[in-house]
């Protein structure tokens, strides 16, 4: 069974002001989350938070850009992605 990856109408808003680049980045990333789950450790510099959240930097440099997401249901398989942008304004 596949996971179902919702984005939070912050996230939403933040993912269309992102370079086409780091879209593209950003759906691979959502690919893997819906196949093999949240924890995405071949990712670079992936974590998961103290508060149960997951991060993992989409572009290394400056600036850097990372997504924040976080398993809302695990019984029927739901994450919800909470942040996309830049490293400086991440909510952790």
């Amino acid at each position: 069974m596949t996971w179902t990856v919702t984005y939070s109408r912050q996230a939403e808003k933040q993912r269309v002001k992102l370079p086409e680049r780091i879209k593209a980045v950003l759906d691979a990333l959502i690919l893997e989350i819906m196949s093999s789950g949240p924890a995405r450790i071949n990712w670079k510099n992936y974590s998961k938070l103290s508060n149960g959240d997951h991060h993992c930097h989409l572009k290394k440099g400056q600036p850097t850009y990372v997504a924040v997401w976080q398993v809302t249901d695990k019984t029927i398989k739901l994450v919800e992605v909470t942040y996309v942008g830049t490293h400086e304004k991440a909510p952790y």
